[in-house]
């Protein structure tokens, strides 16, 4: 798969190692997570653009000094895993609260080697404070996404939360639920999927 345009749309850059790891990743969804139905099988046309691509969006959200990141309900390893093989300098814990969805993230992680990933099956709350950056992809409204990050972020760590296209004014909502608590702002922009809400602790 060529992941060229879009990353670099994204600022991201991977090299041969890294895309060869999210082709391998992409095929173990296909094998694994699309029967057991953590990936729905209507995905399939567009399973690279549609997870894999999209996960790597979050990737604006982080600096070179982020050492670790939470995946809330990681549920088939996105956005965490992408994300885990584009930025290998950050460690990366997939909370996942379900064993059978949770044995599978240990699953990709062996396969994919990744030495940057725990996968943690639990839940959020369990989650020692300190996170540089949450993502949370498919794990709650946002108003229930805040209220369950809001504690686990450093001072100036970031809730990257991928909003849905049923979500009108995700700006609006993330200010109103932040309050003076938090700084937000919109990224991940592409044409074609939602935009990516992000809200920095203050």
């Amino acid at each position: 798969m060529k992941y060229g345009d879009v990353l670099t749309a994204l600022g991201l850059s991977l090299n041969g190692e890294q895309q060869q790891a999210l082709d391998v990743f992409a095929e173990l969804l296909r094998e694994r997570a699309v029967p057991a139905g953590f990936v729905a099988a209507s995905d399939l046309p567009r399973l690279e653009e549609r997870h894999v691509l999209d996960s790597l969006r979050a990737g604006q959200a982080f600096t070179p000094s982020d050492a670790t990141a939470y995946d809330l309900g990681s549920g088939a390893g996105l956005p965490g895993i992408p994300l885990a093989v584009a930025i290998p300098g950050c460690r990366f814990v997939l909370c996942e609260p379900h064993r059978l969805r949770a044995a599978f993230l240990e699953l990709a992680v062996e396969r994919l080697g990744l030495r940057n990933v725990d996968v943690r099956a639990g839940r959020a709350e369990e989650l020692p404070p300190g996170a540089d950056v949450i993502t949370a992809r498919a794990f709650a409204p946002l108003a229930r996404a805040w209220d369950a990050t809001r504690d686990l972020l450093r001072p100036g760590g970031r809730l990257v939360y991928f909003a849905g296209a049923g979500l009108e004014d995700p700006e609006g909502e993330a200010r109103r639920l932040a309050g003076d608590e938090a700084e937000v702002t919109l990224t991940g922009l592409l044409a074609t999927s939602p935009p990516l809400v992000m809200m920095t602790r203050t």
